[in-house]
């Protein structure tokens, strides 16, 4: 097995590359042999900075104590993105949320790799450090847009062209009033122009930050020395001005929207929110579609993808599963994800899990069902749903994640879906519960009623003693009349099915009382049950029924004085004092008895010598 092992001989200094407290967010990217770090350099946590390491290099790192570079940053991730096709053009790109100073909560940041520092002004610092703002809102009426503005995960998710990935993003809110969470995808051609436009810069009687009009020295601060642009081989043959601009102008003035101008998924009025994203890119008989896998602060893992709306342009998303992956309900702090492997890895401070990526067998043995999934990663092949593979091709291979329509796909199917069949007993006055669950989570399930067989079927009708859950029906209190077969129907974009037949008994109340008091073995009343014995449930039924804390102080009295007016089963009477250790005695002089009887062993002088 392989064995990692500490080499004592060649430790090294941790500052600038590890936290000195793991509760600080920190983030690094090991490029080469050059480590580039987003960390705290103090034992407080108060200096935070970018810094370059290891290599060959002289280390460097971002202006200290200046909150136009860096205010208290939270960073979550770091990502080397090429911008031509020679290595001293590339960008380090950092993502990270802070107290800004123009008053929002910033988004990301980039330098150049071939950064060396300033020859007279930022020596060993970053010339080329540039940063962003990173809008994730949701658009609303009257020009008053909903801001998320807390970023918690990043993923570049690589396409054919390595130098344009999708930049997919978790945000969430800072404020205690609205809670939310929302996920919002960026283009590297957004991000670029964004670093290519105006500077911010603050002037003016009221000090506001205003993009700046005046003159941008050449080579333009944030570019990269490299013989592509300018023709400069290191950042310490830049003119004074360049650097000295540089240092006082780190922030761009517009900022990043993402595509489309909102986000493609929010959650709100929920109890969870989101924490990481990986996205896996399959694909599907009908397109291709990015799976978004969500992790979440409550253990919980939403595999997600947005299907054209009407066309490309209009997307909704749609959730395919909810996985609760720790029991305990803990925060989900890492995720990776493995394509090759069709695995995915998830991490909390206290376990880590590994899940398939897709789960084909759940979505059942019917065409329809697996239709209705809608999962990039499933098709029917005619006998049972499985893991689709674009490389292969099956006759009977179905699959339409966009429209998911039964009807057409499935029609001539010669596995036709089986309805499940339950019978249920209930005693009156009870309360019961009736659990259909459709496997597809945008199902919207219906109820109806037949009272005996071969009559008509009538929608449920909720109400107090009738209620419908997410999990099923719930009856409250009741009645004869409440007897008959329950029909569970599933129904979703216009295809609607039978899951389940429940059929429910109603039992009287006698004929309970009667049950409970008849003996097993030989199926008659038992002569020991009490005649005005209470059924154990029926002061817990009377609690589920009237939920309400006087009524449940009125019931527990009422218990409390039955059990007190109940005839108490009266002791045997005491033994005389005289036989009291009657029992015990007999028993010690046995005991003597026994002894007394035994035959003496005859035992020889010490002295004595035995030939």
């Amino acid at each position: 097995e392989h064995q990692f092992r500490i080499d004592f001989n060649q430790i090294e200094d941790g500052k600038g590359r590890s936290p000195y407290d793991a509760k600080h967010l920190s983030t690094s990217i090991l490029i080469g042999e050059e480590l580039y770090s987003g960390v705290a350099t103090d034992l407080m946590g108060r200096d935070f900075t970018i810094f370059r390491s290891l290599g060959r290099r002289h280390s460097i790192r971002t202006e200290q104590h200046d909150s136009r570079w860096l205010n208290d940053p939270k960073f979550v991730g770091s990502f080397w993105i090429p911008e031509s096709d020679n290595p001293d053009d590339d960008k380090i790109y950092f993502f990270f949320r802070e107290m800004a100073v123009e008053g929002q909560n910033l988004g990301k940041s980039t330098f150049s790799r071939n950064d060396h520092g300033g020859l007279r002004s930022l020596v060993n610092k970053w010339t080329t450090f540039l940063k962003a703002r990173l809008i994730c809102s949701v658009p609303g009426s009257e020009g008053i847009d909903t801001h998320f503005d807390e970023i918690r995960d990043v993923f570049f998710l690589q396409t054919k062209d390595r130098r344009n990935p999708l930049v997919y993003t978790v945000f969430s809110t800072s404020s205690n009033v609205f809670k939310g969470s929302a996920v919002c995808v960026y283009s590297m051609n957004d991000i670029r122009r964004a670093f290519l436009g105006p500077f911010a810069h603050k002037e003016g009687p009221n000090y506001q930050w205003v993009p700046y009009q005046g003159k941008v020295p050449y080579p333009r601060p944030g570019m990269c020395p490299s013989k592509t642009f300018g023709g400069f081989q290191s950042t310490k043959e830049f003119p004074d001005d360049v650097v000295l601009f540089a240092r006082n102008h780190p922030l761009m003035y517009n900022p990043i929207d993402p595509i489309n101008h909102r986000p493609i998924l929010v959650k709100t009025n929920v109890d969870y929110s989101f924490t990481q994203i990986v996205v896996d890119r399959v694909e599907a008989g009908d397109g291709r579609y990015d799976v978004m896998f969500i992790g979440t602060d409550v253990g919980t893992v939403l595999k997600v993808i947005s299907v054209p709306k009407g066309n490309w342009q209009h997307m909704e998303e749609l959730l395919l599963e909810e996985l609760q992956v720790f029991k305990d309900s803990t925060s989900i702090t890492s995720m990776q994800l493995s394509s090759k492997r069709q695995q995915l890895y998830i991490g909390s401070d206290t376990a880590i899990s590994q899940l398939p990526l897709q789960h084909c067998s759940i979505y059942g043995k019917a065409c329809a069902e697996c239709c209705l999934a809608r999962d990039p990663y499933c098709a029917w092949d005619g006998n049972t749903c499985t893991r689709y593979l674009a490389n292969t091709k099956r006759r009977f291979r179905r699959q339409d994640v966009r429209n998911g329509d039964p009807n057409t796909l499935c029609s001539g199917d010669r596995h036709q879906h089986k309805v499940a069949e339950k019978k249920l007993y209930g005693v009156e006055g009870s309360s019961t519960f009736l659990e259909c669950i459709p496997k597809s989570l945008q199902a919207q399930v219906t109820w109806t009623f037949q009272k005996r067989s071969g009559g008509p079927r009538d929608e449920v009708r909720l109400d107090d003693h009738i209620i419908k859950t997410d999990r099923g029906l719930l009856l409250r209190n009741i009645q004869r009349k409440n007897a008959g077969t329950y029909f569970c129907h599933s129904m979703e974009l216009d295809f609607t099915q039978t899951l389940m037949h429940i059929s429910l008994e109603v039992i009287r109340l006698e004929q309970a009382d009667e049950l409970l008091r008849k003996d097993p073995a030989t199926g008659r009343a038992s002569s020991s049950a009490f005649p005005n014995q209470k059924v154990w449930y029926r002061d817990f039924l009377q609690l589920v029924d009237h939920p309400s804390l006087k009524t449940v102080d009125e019931i527990c009295e009422q218990v409390w004085r039955r059990r007190s007016k109940q005839p108490k089963h009266k002791r045997a009477p005491a033994r005389h004092p005289q036989t009291k250790w009657k029992h015990l005695q007999e028993v010690r002089k046995g005991r003597n008895r026994r002894t007394h009887n035994l035959p003496r062993a005859e035992r020889a002088p010490r002295s004595a010598v035995v030939q």
